[in-house]
């Protein structure tokens, strides 16, 4: 009885991913990926080395919105924040 259950509630699951629009699993995708994005940085908040080579690790940057260092950001929203993306 549970096995049914259990395949009852991966077919669902299954038809509901079919029903959705492209334009939505689309947009799942675009909030989940993320993207380097230039000149956002708090300092002390950089995700890794900047573009200089004058630090090499996260969380090394001395100014905020330095344009050498990036932040990791959703896809999209870099320019929105005021970045660049390379």
């Amino acid at each position: 009885m549970r096995n049914q259950s259990l395949i009852a509630a991966a077919l669902a699951g299954l038809a509901l991913a079919a029903a959705l629009p492209a334009s939505a699993a689309d947009d799942m995708e675009k909030a989940t990926s993320k993207e380097k994005c230039y000149g956002v940085a708090k300092a002390g908040q950089n995700d890794c080395a900047n573009k200089t080579g004058t630090h090499a690790c996260a969380g090394q940057s001395k100014a905020d919105n330095d344009p050498t260092d990036f932040k990791m950001v959703p896809v999209g929203s870099c320019e929105k924040m005021g970045g660049k993306k390379a």
